[in-house]
């Protein structure tokens, strides 16, 4: 009898712990990170991965619903503000979702502080989808690229309606960015204009692309497989990944991620300001 109520003990445990990784509000002790966030506000997910445990899983999550990552094989480094992740060859940080936000980004902003010196193609975050969805296996996914004097960035968005390609590339290049320094970036969708602002260090890129008559943005969940921070939307083979492979859909993010931000809102420049003047 004491074995068989062991055992049910341990299995309860083990229930509990794999149930917590959805739950809403788990204990998680004074050092969660918070921001304030009204019951159905804009800000949809937030990862500080300010962690300081020695459960990676723990130091990945997310804020607003207290969502643990599936799985978390990066490292942490110091950050803008607190600690953050440093990218990797073939790993990211994978969520089962972005929580509610691609049921309500009519309008969204995406935020993010980076910190890259080396040049590569590779993706901060990525929607993935089925590869008979989109030929991309995407529904969102930030590519950068090219050099440290030109570097490129472009911003790709499939819904029901479409898909964009929002690009800041040539003589509209955002500059500055590939310097082994952190920068913040903000890409700011207005479904009331159709267009994205793009904001690095809180001041906004004077190329403003426009997804022409486009409007509100209909992301569809269904069609969404997870969240991917630090990696693109397609997955490496073990083979591939043995191989050393490299792949502009697959590669994943090698420098430094922080305080990543999902919002079904398009920020106002005042609001960008002071998540990049306070570090957030």
């Amino acid at each position: 009898m004491k074995n068989i109520i062991k055992i049910l003990g341990v299995f309860s445990i083990g229930m509990l712990m794999f149930s917590c990784q959805d739950l809403e509000r788990p204990e998680l002790g004074d050092d969660f990170p918070k921001d304030a966030n009204a019951p159905g506000g804009t800000l949809k997910f937030y990862a500080a991965f300010d962690g300081t445990t020695n459960n990676p899983l723990m130091n990945a999550v997310d804020s607003i619903r207290a969502k643990f990552p599936s799985d978390n094989p990066l490292s942490s480094i110091d950050g803008i503000k607190g600690k953050a992740l440093q990218g990797a060859k073939y790993k990211y940080v994978k969520y089962s979702s972005g929580n509610d936000f691609a049921q309500n980004a009519k309008s969204f902003s995406i935020s993010v502080w980076a910190k890259k010196g080396n040049l590569a193609t590779d993706h901060i975050f990525s929607l993935p989808s089925p590869a008979d969805y989109h030929w991309s296996a995407g529904s969102m996914f930030l590519l950068t690229e090219g050099s440290s004097a030109s570097p490129v960035v472009k911003f790709f968005v499939k819904d029901s309606a479409g898909e964009k390609w929002f690009e800041w590339v040539g003589a509209n290049a955002v500059t500055g960015f590939y310097d082994g320094n952190w920068h913040h970036l903000v890409f700011s969708y207005d479904a009331t204009t159709s267009k994205m602002t793009l904001y690095k260090d809180g001041v906004a890129h004077n190329f403003v692309p426009e997804w022409t008559g486009h409007g509100n943005v209909s992301l569809e969940p269904s069609k969404i497989t997870g969240l991917k921070i630090g990696a693109g939307p397609q997955e490496f083979t073990a083979a591939q990944i043995t191989a050393g492979a490299d792949d502009w859909l697959k590669n994943s993010w090698t420098g430094g991620i922080d305080q990543f931000r999902m919002y079904t809102a398009a920020l106002t420049s005042a609001q960008v300001n002071d998540l990049f003047t306070n570090k957030k």
